[in-house]
């Protein structure tokens, strides 16, 4: 195993407060020290509800297996793989997932020593993690609602290849997550065809890319140009109420997410085309400018 831990796991996930976690989240532990468990375990409440959903035995589990898998490839790498399964065990609804306290109780709690291996960086014979934020901060950068989050903007529906390949580029996930665009499942699906098409490859590209799309975004409506099918949201519920009779996370096939509707393609399409035009010209460091094409692809 790569890293043993030396605090209790919980039964259950429960909260802790941004208050609590940013007091116990000193410069000392940020560059190394243990957490004080006892101070977090009497600060710690109950899960939502008593449902298996929130057991936290099972995502210990994955994220030891995580960190075995990768233990001697670039924690980095394991995004891809960890996103989608993680997304599958922790079964919650977007509303839920806003709740920073589930995401400070597994930081601290559940998994901080995986905190520490996927941020972190040895000095001294401590594992220095730099960014309190990392434990609990914004929901684009707090170490596992990042993976969550990232896993349920880029699926499609219930697929979660899409998910594998945008959590393989770290600049998909540092740039293109925090964006409101990626709300717009149309519009994460083309991101994911460009990587896919090899379209965009470098950092340098994603980032160009981004920048003219958002800038594009401000005048342009995607969800007019690209329509959307609303989410059933029933098919959702089902999903994460037979999180007992479904299987656990397969460490070499990707589970199946919830049913709840597929991106249209030809929405998918069609932004993936105008996509393609824009970053003919679009802002990026080290290349040479282009020439405005003369006619966009796509109107209103």
């Amino acid at each position: 195993m790569t890293t043993g831990h030396k605090f209790d796991i919980p039964e259950k996930l429960g909260r802790i407060s941004d208050s609590v976690a940013a007091k116990v989240l000193t410069p000392g532990v940020v560059t190394g020290a243990p957490l004080p468990q006892a101070v977090l375990t009497s600060n710690s409440t109950a899960p939502l509800d008593n449902s298996s959903r929130w057991n936290a035995e099972e995502v210990r589990a994955l994220l030891d297996e995580a960190m075995e898998r990768f233990e001697t490839e670039r924690p980095t790498a394991s995004d891809a793989w960890l996103a989608p399964r993680f997304h599958y065990t922790l079964r919650m609804t977007r509303a839920e997932a806003t709740d920073t306290g589930i995401w400070n109780f597994i930081a601290l709690r559940v998994a901080p020593d995986f905190v520490r291996w996927r941020w972190g960086h040895e000095k001294d014979g401590r594992m220095v993690v730099g960014q309190a934020a990392r434990f609990s901060g914004r929901w684009d950068i707090q170490c596992f609602s990042r993976l969550w989050w990232a896993a349920e903007l880029f699926r499609d529906g219930e697929d979660y290849r899409p998910v594998v390949v945008a959590c393989g580029n770290q600049d998909v996930l540092n740039t293109a997550l925090r964006l409101d665009m990626t709300n717009h499942r149309p519009t994460a699906q083309a991101f994911v065809k460009l990587l896919e098409k090899g379209t965009i490859r470098t950092g340098r590209e994603v980032n160009g890319l981004v920048k003219a799309a958002a800038t594009a975004g401000s005048t342009l409506v995607y969800e007019v140009v690209a329509p959307d099918e609303p989410r059933d949201y029933e098919a959702l519920r089902q999903w994460i109420e037979t999180v007992d009779s479904d299987p656990l996370w397969n460490p070499h096939n990707l589970p199946q997410g919830p049913v709840d509707g597929s991106v249209p393609l030809g929405s998918v399409q069609r932004l993936t085309e105008w996509f393609e035009h824009l970053f003919e010209t679009a802002p990026v460091r080290g290349r040479e400018p282009r020439e405005e094409p003369q006619e966009a692809p796509l109107s209103l």
